[in-house]
């Protein structure tokens, strides 16, 4: 009897702490390292403050992270350069030789 008592209060427990992590897992949004957020809010619009990364919380029907990728990529920028004996030679330059 003690036993059964013991379990039945350990399984209230265990599925006490599985809604509480599911309701604060739900409160919590991730930003990965080269991305930004805004704040879109259902009263106040889209808020002027620019999250940075991490892990941050939100209310869940009133807020929803926009995530934007804000890392530089390289891009090729084709020119034409002069030879010695003046041929015209077209040169692929990248913005890694700036």
């Amino acid at each position: 009897m003690a036993s059964s008592r013991l379990f039945n209060n350990i399984g209230r427990i265990g599925i006490g702490l599985g809604i509480g992590g599911g309701v604060i897992n739900s409160k919590l949004y991730n930003i990965d390292g080269g991305h930004r957020a805004v704040i879109f809010d259902r009263f106040q619009r889209v808020k002027l403050d620019v999250i940075e990364e991490g892990t941050h919380f939100m209310i869940s029907w009133l807020h929803r992270p926009i995530i934007f990728d804000v890392r530089t990529r390289p891009r090729s920028v084709p020119s034409i350069t002069g030879t010695k004996d003046i041929k015209a030679r077209e040169k692929q330059s990248t913005s890694e030789d700036w």
